[in-house]
C-alpha cells in the first residue's frame, strides 16, 4: 500500500514539474504581451477627450431693483415661489408720488394760464401799434400843413417847430410800441400754449411724476423662481437701483465648464460631451459645446492680474466653455457642481 502511494506521489511530482516547465515560458511571453496590449489601448484611446471637474450649472438670474425709493407696503411673493412675467412682486407706498402728480398737473395749468396772459398782452401791444400809427399819420399831416403855411407866411416858426416835434414824438412812440410787441411775441413763443417751452417743461415734469407713480408696482420681468427675499419685508425701505429680490429665469440652463488653456486646442463648438452632476449621482447627461469664452476668468475679475512685475509666476489660466444639455434632468439648481467630458476626436 505504501509502495503504491509512493509511486502515485512520484507521478504527481513529475506532472507538477512538467507543468511548471511550461508555465514559466508562458508567463514570460504572456506578461509582456498583456502590458503591450494595455499600453496600445491607452495609446489609441488617449487624446480622444478632455475633461474637467471645474464646472457648474448656470442660469440667467435677474435682480429686480426699484427705479424709485420708498417704503414697501405690500409683498406678494415668498422664497422659491414660481412666478410668470408680469406678476406683481411688491408695492411701494404710492401716496408721495400721487402728490407729486397733483403738483405737476397744477404746474401745467399755471404754465398754460401764464401763456394765455402773455397772449393777451401780445394782442394788446399789437393793437397799440395801430393806435401809434394813427398818431404818427395825424402828426405828419399837421407838420405838412404847418410847413406850407410857414412858406406862405401865414404861421409862425414856433408853430412849425411844435408840429415837427410832435411828429418825431409820435414816431418814437410807434417804434416803442413795435419793440414791445416783438418782445411779447418772443416771450410767447409759438403762441396758444402749444409747444411753448414753459408748458412743455411742465408737461415733462408731469410725465415724470406719472412714470414714478407707475413704478411703485414692481412686477416680474421674466418667468422663473423667486430667490433672495430676505430684504423684501413690509415696512422696510426700498432704495433706488438696489435689488430687493432675484428671479432665477425658467429658461433652459446651461453648463459652464472652465477648461485649462492647454486643453482648448481641440475643443470646437458642436462637439458632443457628457455631463455628470454631483447632486444627481449615477446619471450621465449628453450635451454639446455651444461656445468658447473670449477671455480667461482672470480678465473679468474685479482686480485683473498685473504681470509686469519681476516676481511674476506663471499660472495656467482657465477659459469658460459653454455647453447645452441635450436632455434636461427633472430638476436643476443654478450653481450645482458638475464634471464635464468633451470628445474632441469624434
Amino acid at each position: 500500500m505504501n509502495f503504491v502511494r509512493k509511486i502515485e506521489s512520484e507521478e504527481l511530482d513529475t506532472t507538477i514539474a512538467r507543468s511548471r516547465r511550461w508555465l514559466r515560458p508562458a508567463l514570460t511571453i504572456s506578461v509582456p504581451l498583456a502590458l503591450f496590449a494595455i499600453g496600445l489601448f491607452f495609446w489609441l484611446t488617449s487624446g480622444r477627450s478632455v475633461s474637467t471637474d471645474n464646472a457648474e450649472v448656470a442660469a440667467h438670474i435677474v435682480n429686480v431693483a426699484p427705479e424709485i425709493s420708498g417704503r414697501i407696503i405690500e409683498v406678494h411673493v415668498v422664497e422659491n415661489q414660481k412666478v410668470h412675467a408680469g406678476d406683481l412682486l411688491f408695492r411701494i407706498d404710492p401716496e408721495p408720488f400721487k402728490i407729486a402728480v397733483l403738483q405737476a398737473q397744477a404746474a401745467v395749468s399755471a404754465a398754460r394760464l401764464q401763456i394765455a396772459e402773455l397772449q393777451s398782452g401780445y394782442t394788446s401791444k399789437v393793437a397799440d401799434i395801430g393806435s401809434k400809427a394813427s398818431d404818427v399819420q395825424l402828426a405828419n399831416e399837421n407838420f405838412k400843413r404847418q410847413r406850407e403855411l410857414l412858406a406862405k407866411g401865414f404861421t409862425t416858426r414856433a408853430h412849425y417847430d411844435e408840429a415837427r416835434a410832435a411828429l418825431a414824438a409820435a414816431q418814437a412812440d410807434q417804434n416803442v410800441a413795435s419793440a414791445d410787441a416783438q418782445a411779447a411775441r418772443a416771450v410767447l413763443g409759438t403762441g396758444g400754449g402749444q409747444g411753448h417751452p414753459q408748458v412743455e417743461a411742465a408737461r415733462a415734469t408731469l410725465a415724470k411724476a406719472q412714470l414714478d407713480l407707475s413704478r411703485t408696482e414692481l412686477r416680474a420681468p421674466v418667468a422663473g423662481t423667486i430667490s433672495q427675499t430676505e430684504r423684501l419685508t413690509p415696512g422696510s425701505m426700498a432704495m433706488q437701483m438696489l435689488a430687493n429680490v432675484s428671479i432665477v429665469e425658467a429658461g433652459d440652463p446651461w453648463i459652464e465648464a472652465n477648461f485649462k488653456e492647454t486643453q482648448l486646442a481641440k475643443i470646437r463648438p458642436g462637439q458632443r460631451a457628457e455631463v455628470q452632476i454631483d447632486a444627481i449621482p449615477g446619471k450621465t447627461y449628453k450635451a454639446h459645446v455651444t461656445g468658447i469664452g473670449a477671455g480667461t476668468g482672470s480678465q473679468f475679475s474685479m482686480l485683473p492680474a498685473q504681470n509686469a512685475t519681476g516676481n511674476w509666476v506663471k499660472v495656467t489660466q482657465r477659459v469658460p466653455v459653454r455647453l447645452k444639455l441635450d436632455e434636461l434632468p427633472p430638476r436643476l439648481v443654478s450653481g450645482w457642481s458638475a464634471h464635464v467630458t468633451v470628445f474632441v476626436r469624434d
